[in-house]
Order: C-alpha cells, then sequence, then structure tokens
C-alpha cells in the first residue's frame, strides 16, 4: 500500500485516432523541447481507458524548435498506421536521438531504427494488398451506380491509402468498408464512416456483375500452370483475401487441372489454338488498367505515369525495353522519344512494320535523376526488374508471340530471370519458360551514346541485321 497516495509521474498524449500522425507530431515535438523522456510519456488514443495517474502535456519550450530528416517523416508517416501499440513511443524514442544527432537515421545497426523500419515495412505491404485484393461490387443506391468492395486490413492504413483509390476511380462513387472505418467517394468529396461488418457490404457472386466477369476473364486467361507455386502465389496473395475477389472462385479448379495443362502446353507448344480475340482485349484491358495504379516498386512516386505496352494483340514479334524515358513517361507511350526514331529507323531498314509488333518495357515507370530541371535516365536496379516482371509475363501471356526480342540487357534480365552478356547470346536464340523463343540484341540508346560516328555506324548496321534475322525467323516460323 503507498503511503502518500499515487505518484504523478508521466505525462498523458491522447490521440484523436489510430493513425493520427499529426497530433502525435505536434506533442511529439512539444513533448522533445522540453526534454521529457520516453519513459515519462503515455500515449493513448481516444477511447481508450485513461490513464488516471498521467499528468497534462509540459508548455512548450521557447525557442528550442529542431528540425528533423525527411527520411524520419516519411518512416514515423508509415510506422504510425502500424497496430503495435508501442509505435507512438517508438517513434518518441527516436526523435530524441535525431535531437541530440542530427545523423541518427544513418545508423543501420540501430536496433530501435530497425524495429520501425519493420513496422513501416509491415505497413506498406499491407497497402499494396490493398491496392491489389479490394474488388469493386455494383450496387444501386438513391442516387445510382455506386461501387462497393469490403476489405479487412492488418493495419490502421485506410486513410492513409484512401487517395491511391481517389486518383484511379476519380470518376466512381465508391465505398470501402473495413471493420474499423469505411470511406465514401461521391466524385468530388471524401467522407469517412463507421467501421461496417462483413454482411454490409454485397456477397462475391451475388448476382452477375460485368466487373466481377472481367476479373475472372482476365484471371482466367493468364493463369500459367507451368509457372504456379501454390506456397509462393498464397504467400502473396493470403487466402484471408480470396473471399473478396471474384477470380480466386477459379482456383480450386485451375490448380486441379494444373498438371494437366502443363502437360498439354508442353505437348502441343504454340500449335494451341489462341484465344479468341475478344477475350484477349477485355484481358488486356482490364491487364492495363491495374498497371496503371502499380506499386510494386517505388518509382511510381516521382514518375508521372506507367507506360504500358502498345501493338496488336495477336502480334507475331514482341519487342521488350528497358525501361520508359523522359518523352515516353510524358506520352504516356513507349518508344516515342530519341532511341524511339533509332528503333523506327532499324524496324523500316530491316523490313518490319513497327504497327504489326508489340512493344512493351521491362520496367514501366521512368527512373531518373535530376541535374537543374533536366531529368536524367538511370539504369533500373535488379529489385525493379524483378518487381516488374510480372506485367510483361502477363503481355506476353495474353499475347503469346512467336518470338520475343530483348532490347538490351535489362530486357533479357527480365524474360530470362538471369543476367546476360549481350555478345554472347546475341547470335542464337534462347528458350524461355514457355517454350517460345527470345532474342537479345542491343538497346537503340546503345547507338545513341556511341561517341564515334564509324562505331556509330558499323553497330547501327549490325543491329539492323539483327532485325532481318528475327524478320525472317518469324517468317520461317510462320510458314
Amino acid at each position: 500500500m503507498l503511503a502518500d497516495g499515487p505518484m504523478i509521474d508521466a505525462f498523458r498524449v491522447t490521440l484523436a485516432a489510430e493513425d493520427d500522425f499529426d497530433g502525435w507530431r505536434d506533442a511529439a515535438r512539444g513533448l522533445a523541447e522540453a526534454g521529457v523522456p520516453a519513459q515519462a510519456i503515455v500515449w493513448q488514443v481516444r477511447g481508450r481507458e485513461p490513464d488516471l495517474f498521467a499528468a497534462g502535456l509540459p508548455p512548450p519550450a521557447p525557442g528550442s524548435s529542431f528540425a528533423v530528416p525527411r527520411a524520419f517523416i516519411d518512416l514515423a508517416k508509415a510506422a504510425i498506421c502500424n497496430r503495435d501499440p508501442e509505435r507512438f513511443a517508438l517513434l518518441y524514442a527516436l526523435l530524441l536521438k535525431l535531437r541530440s544527432n542530427r545523423h541518427a537515421m544513418d545508423d543501420r545497426a540501430d536496433p530501435l531504427l530497425d524495429r520501425l523500419e519493420r513496422l513501416a515495412k509491415d505497413v506498406r505491404r499491407d497497402a499494396h494488398k490493398m491496392h491489389a485484393f479490394v474488388r469493386f461490387r455494383e450496387v444501386e443506391d438513391e442516387d445510382g451506380a455506386r461501387f462497393v468492395a469490403w476489405f479487412e486490413p492488418d493495419h490502421h492504413i485506410v486513410r492513409r491509402e484512401a487517395g491511391f483509390f481517389i486518383r484511379r476511380f476519380a470518376n466512381m462513387r465508391w465505398s470501402i468498408l473495413t471493420p474499423g472505418l469505411t470511406i465514401h467517394w461521391d466524385g468530388a468529396t471524401l467522407t469517412e464512416g463507421p467501421g461496417a461488418v462483413r454482411r454490409d457490404a454485397p456477397a462475391k457472386d451475388s448476382g452477375a456483375d460485368p466487373v466481377e466477369e472481367t476479373w475472372k476473364t482476365y484471371y482466367a486467361s493468364i493463369f500459367n500452370p507451368a509457372r504456379v507455386k501454390v506456397k509462393a502465389m498464397t504467400k502473396e496473395m493470403p487466402k484471408k483475401y480470396w473471399k473478396n475477389m471474384p477470380e480466386t472462385a477459379l482456383i480450386g479448379g485451375l490448380l486441379a487441372a494444373a498438371q494437366n495443362r502443363e502437360a498439354a502446353m508442353i505437348e502441343t507448344s504454340r500449335s494451341q489454338a489462341p484465344m479468341p480475340l475478344s477475350n484477349v482485349k477485355t484481358s488486356w484491358d482490364a491487364l492495363r488498367a491495374e498497371a496503371a495504379g502499380c506499386t510494386r516498386c517505388d518509382l511510381y512516386k516521382c514518375a508521372t505515369q506507367t507506360v504500358f505496352g502498345e501493338g496488336p494483340l495477336d502480334a507475331s514479334i514482341i519487342f521488350v525495353g528497358e525501361q520508359p524515358g523522359d518523352q515516353e513517361d510524358l506520352a504516356g507511350r513507349p518508344f516515342v522519344g530519341p532511341a524511339g526514331e533509332v528503333f523506327n529507323t532499324a524496324l523500316a531498314e530491316a523490313g518490319i512494320d513497327r504497327s504489326t509488333t508489340y512493344v512493351t518495357n521491362a520496367v514501366k515507370h521512368f527512373k531518373f535523376v535530376l541535374r537543374g530541371k533536366k531529368r536524367i535516365h538511370a539504369r533500373p536496379d535488379t529489385s525493379k526488374i524483378d518487381a516488374c516482371r510480372w506485367w510483361q509475363e502477363q503481355e506476353r501471356g495474353l499475347i503469346r508471340p512467336a518470338l520475343t526480342v530483348a532490347l538490351g540487357a535489362t530486357a533479357a534480365r527480365s524474360l530470362t530471370g538471369r543476367t546476360v552478356t549481350i555478345s554472347k547470346v546475341r547470335d542464337a536464340p534462347l528458350t524461355l519458360a514457355d517454350g517460345s523463343e527470345c532474342w537479345v540484341t542491343i538497346h537503340p540508346s546503345f547507338l545513341l551514346r556511341l561517341p564515334d560516328a564509324d562505331a556509330r555506324r558499323t553497330e547501327s548496321a549490325r543491329f539492323v541485321e539483327d532485325l532481318k534475322r528475327i524478320r525472317q525467323r518469324v517468317e520461317s516460323l510462320a510458314a
């Protein structure tokens, strides 16, 4: 028993919501400026039981504000959405470190920083799942059509990710229902509501829904039994999301038939009858719309837009480049800048009509560095190539070309999954996982970088010869 009653030895901060970054930041700044240690603060969210023995906040210390690196703000905005109850205190502890050492964020061995980065990573992973697995179903209300989705996030990400859905579905009236919060967009204003339960959302397969049918057609068309790995699939798309996704109703049957389909694919290879072009177009439209909101890597944050492939969906040749350049990023089309002009000229000399080919890139967003006002191309690293590989695999899976051409080492890496040396593989085809041929040649931008005119003429002529050989090979496959 305490002789003199309980001691008030802590400051209480009550935040407006679980993801209240602004409230945390304002309180943390004042506490840090006043020199309050982390262990003397109780962080709580409005609605929870208050700490009866906690004191109010200290008055701000005049003239003692301090700056923090932008990297800390980005980390805090993500980590604060994690469900870990210690996140507020952990972030405050790191803030105190930064007050005494502005370079504390550079200490990669710091266990506090490591833990916070893992919290932020979990939040970003959850956001990726929300982007990928939210499925809207059309319902009618007093104002007409509204699209409603049910989602169960692992963390407090709904407000954080609302902007993604506003940008992507700006002209739709939609609602996203989750257990903790609902958000509603009317085409002009976002509003919030209390959490919902699953039965408040329209059930999967509750009726004929063209949106659901599009997803089912798309998923069935891209499902590749030769590449399916059940453990990897369920890790990327956990079963907890399946009940909300119309296409997952197909998974059981597709997996059950996978071995037979794989054998049939190997046996018949390219002689297999192609999917009707109308179905390919429907699936391609869905794929392109999905890619427009791609966040598989962080390049989307600075790029103007996703630059998807273009060309006929029954093309015999797919050309895969590296990534969009400055002009491609602005135009939203592949190979329209200086390298595109070189490419078009070489195709014409080789007797290939570009309009009969499908042209895309291994990486769909422009990676660059700023030099003054200019955006200078920067080669995408392996993580970006691997993250974006999924898109070109789906493009190729729909179009099923007779032959794929890798323009440069980045494209070759994306198509084969390994690093190749162009000079060693340039004169003979490689076999891709689906059994089709891949030819590797230079990227047209290589010619633009050659300072010597004679070398440029020699390499240009060799590039044209590569393209001629490719044209002849396609013609022989069609004969």
